[in-house]
Parts: C-alpha cells; sequence; structure tokens
C-alpha cells in the first residue's frame, strides 16, 4: 500500500473514531455502548498497526533519498503532497472544490487530494455509515468563504451597515465592558464621569465611570440547496449558482435575525431589545396611515450623534403613504384641518432624484425591504442607526454534503454552516441632558390598525 492510501486510512480511522465519541456526547453523556467500545479498542489496534506500517515506509524512503536514485512511488506523492502544502495550492473555484466535495461523498468515492491538503481544510465526517464517510464535512476553501461572506454582507442593505467584529480561532463569542450610559444628566454621562469648576486650591471631587458587561455567543445559520448531477459537471455554471443561492438566502435569514430575531438561539434584533422606542400613533389617526407628524416625531426621538448615519426601513407598502405626506393647516380653534402645507424637509423624494439610489426623509435614505411589518402594524416603518447594532462572526463557512437526501432525483445536497450572532449596543432608551423624551438609535412608529 503506498505511504499516501496509508496516510488517508489513518485520517479515516481517526474521523470516524471522532465521530463516535461527538455521537456519544450527543446522546448518552459522553457513555459509549458496549458496541462503541469495542470498535474504539479495534480502531485504537488498526492506527498502532498503520503507525508501524507508515514508519516503515517512511524508513525506506529516507533509505532512498540517501541512495541519491530516483524517487518511485510514495516519494514522489510525499514531494507533491508537502509542495502543495507550502505553496498553499488549492482549487480553482468553488465550483470546481463542491464537485470534488460530491465526489468524495459518494460510496467508493476518490478524495480529491487538495480537500485534505491543509490540516484545517477537513472538518471530519458529519455521519455515520459502514466504513464510508458517505456525508463529509469541509470547510470552504478560505479565499472562497471570504467572498461568500463578504458578498452576504456587502449585497444587504441592512447587514452591510451593522458594526461586525470577527471573533479568533480560540473564543466563542465576546465578552467586554462597555460604558453603563442612560442618562445625559451631571454625574450620568459615561455611567459616572463627572467634572467640577472649581476655585483656586478648591476641593476636587472624584467621580467615575459605570461600566456594563456585554456578553455574546455565536450561533449557528444553517443553509440547504441542491445541485443536479447535470449542474454538478459544469463547476463554472455551479459556482456562479451557488454563489447566488447562498448569497440571498443568508443575506435574508441574517437581515430578518437583525431586525426580528429573538435572541434565543439566534440574534437578538432591535425591534425586540429595550433600547426601541415606538413612538404612538396620533390621536384620532386614521388606520393604515402614516402621517408628518408621526416621521417629525419619530426624528426627533433620534440623538443627534445618530442622525449623520440615520437610515429610514420600511415595508414597500408604506411608499404610496410616503407621497402624500404633508403638514395639515388646522383652524383658528385647532379642532379641524382646513388644508395642507408641503414642507420639503418632511416630503417625500422618490428614489432616482439627483441621481439618488433610494428615496429621502429627512435627508435620509428610505430603503424598503420585506422583513419590516405591512403598513399599519408596528415596525413598518423604522428610523435606525444601524452601527449601533454589534455582531460577530467566525469563519471559514463549514460545508456538508449528502447524497441520501434527495437520491432518486440524482441531486446532491449541500449544507452551509455560518457561525453568527448579534445585539443591540443600547440596552435601553437614553434620558437627554435637558428634557424628558428619551432618545435611542432605534425608533419605529406604533400601531395605526
Amino acid at each position: 500500500m503506498s505511504i499516501k492510501a496509508l496516510r488517508q486510512k489513518r485520517a479515516d480511522l481517526v474521523r470516524e473514531a471522532q465521530a463516535a465519541f461527538d455521537l456519544a456526547a450527543q446522546e448518552t453523556d459522553g457513555r459509549f455502548s458496549a458496541e462503541q467500545e469495542a470498535r474504539d479498542d479495534a480502531i485504537s489496534a488498526e492506527l498502532a498497526a498503520l503507525d508501524k506500517d507508515i514508519e516503515r515506509v517512511e524508513r525506506q524512503m529516507e533509505r532512498q533519498r540517501a541512495l541519491g536514485g530516483a524517487p518511485d512511488d510514495n516519494e514522489a506523492a510525499d514531494r507533491r503532497g508537502a509542495g502543495d502544502r507550502q505553496q498553499g495550492q488549492g482549487f480553482a473555484s468553488l465550483g470546481e472544490q463542491m464537485r470534488a466535495i460530491m465526489v468524495a461523498g459518494r460510496p467508493g468515492g476518490q478524495v480529491d487530494p487538495r480537500l485534505q491538503a491543509f490540516g484545517d481544510m477537513s472538518a471530519g465526517p458529519t455521519g455515520m455509515s459502514e466504513g464510508i464517510a458517505a456525508d463529509g464535512g469541509w470547510l470552504v476553501q478560505s479565499d472562497f468563504a471570504n467572498d461568500l461572506i463578504k458578498a452576504t454582507f456587502e449585497g444587504g442593505q441592512i447587514a452591510s451597515r451593522v458594526r461586525k467584529i470577527p471573533i479568533g480561532p480560540n473564543s466563542n463569542g465576546i465578552r467586554a465592558n462597555g460604558v453603563d450610559e442612560t442618562s445625559r444628566a451631571n454625574g450620568s454621562r459615561w455611567g459616572g464621569v463627572q467634572a467640577f469648576w472649581t476655585e483656586e486650591a478648591g476641593l476636587k471631587r472624584e467621580s467615575r465611570p459605570r461600566f456594563k458587561r456585554i456578553s455574546m455567543e455565536l450561533t449557528k445559520l444553517v443553509g440547504l440547496c441542491y445541485a443536479t448531477d447535470e449542474l454538478l459537471q459544469d463547476t463554472t455554471a455551479l459556482a456562479a449558482w451557488i454563489d447566488q443561492a447562498f448569497e440571498e438566502e443568508f443575506v435574508f435569514r441574517i437581515e430578518d435575525a437583525i431586525m426580528n430575531g429573538t435572541g434565543a438561539g439566534m440574534p437578538l434584533g432591535y425591534l425586540n431589545s429595550g433600547a426601541t422606542i415606538v413612538v404612538p400613533k396620533e390621536v384620532g389617526q386614521a388606520a393604515n396611515t402614516i402621517v408628518a407628524q408621526n416621521i417629525l416625531k419619530m426624528w426627533s426621538r433620534m440623538p443627534a450623534a445618530s442622525r449623520k448615519n440615520a437610515v429610514w426601513i420600511v415595508n414597500q407598502d408604506v411608499e404610496v403613504q410616503l407621497f402624500q405626506l404633508m403638514l395639515l393647516v388646522k383652524n383658528v380653534a385647532g379642532t379641524e384641518n382646513v388644508g395642507g402645507l408641503a414642507f420639503p424637509q418632511v416630503t417625500y423624494v422618490p428614489p432616482g432624484t439627483n441621481g439618488n439610489e433610494y428615496g429621502t426623509l429627512m435627508g435620509r435614505p428610505v430603503i424598503p425591504v420585506e422583513y419590516a411589518a405591512t403598513l399599519g402594524t408596528a415596525g413598518d416603518i423604522q428610523l435606525v442607526d444601524l452601527t449601533q447594532y454589534l455582531a460577530i462572526d467566525k469563519g471559514p463557512i463549514q460545508k456538508a454534503s449528502s447524497i441520501h437526501v434527495r437520491f432518486i432525483y440524482d441531486e446532491t445536497c449541500f449544507r452551509f454552516v455560518y457561525r453568527f450572532n448579534g445585539m443591540p449596543v443600547w440596552q435601553q432608551p437614553m434620558t437627554p441632558y435637558r428634557g424628558l423624551t428619551t432618545q435611542s438609535p432605534f425608533v419605529t412608529l406604533g400601531s395605526r390598525s
């Protein structure tokens, strides 16, 4: 048996053993059954024998090197493997890698050496089988993974605006101190920092900031897609199709979670956080309407420092109402509307005006998304500063394939796993220095149904 085959067999046995440990940890708190113990003992014996065989072959390879003769097959394979690892040789495209994963996952399929050229490329099998890792787990090649995630965040109008922090290899989340500031009154800024005017030699009083703990652990976002055998034959088409499918689905799930997430096994959406301010409807306001006073009151609750980053997030059903915005003119008694007055800042400016991609309101972009609630429901129009939303992620993406899910349809299932989480930096609205009306970077209009 060649050195390459021996090493491959050893790697397969190690992954089989790890899969058994993982299964036992999930189902029986780490306790092995008698059958599992017997198989683990057998794997240990096989590994010991393989190690001796590998050592013997490598010893002979050293003898060959000492003679200076032409390299045999083992020597050539060893040199190729070392060269690939040193030079970082990988797949030319994501489609090519996915096709290699599909082939490796089929019974009797050959594992492309590039899938195991690097120690971190193989994530181990994701399922159990009789000697065949039919459901193999692999990490997407790092450059492809970076491109996929970059496209995901750049393609989303919400995800592209949040503050994202990558998590390092030895961590499962983030724990950091944030300033515990809920009021701008004297003695409350920065959670307690205060400065005093004093006379010469006057008593200097102390103050100190107060911090809060920001803690977040990564959650998993899992995406599935199916590719026909015909599509798998064309790596160029496969790569383009997977890029589009992955990007659109992950953008949808991430952005919906940033807005509406419950925080249970998924990100905490800002609409479900304690920081969001809900501006009530006007007295007597008709159902399913938006009036200028709604816009002005929402704008007044956005902190001045956040206005330069703020965007309006709306459901597309809202746009008809935006075109009708105007300030109402009442009679002297203030009891009856007698007309309307267009006010430039409250007037909706549609997309395309002055070359703008989005419409504007109060000078800020109006972005229609399908995650916002329908017209008349709380959350149908929002004013948010998404830089005040913190997201964490950890790459690279893990991908597994299975021929079993859609076997009779000649389709292979690909599964992407992306570790991500997020939450608003603010935990509650802020009381301003002067005034009693609270402010927040997350403002929405209440129900008008």
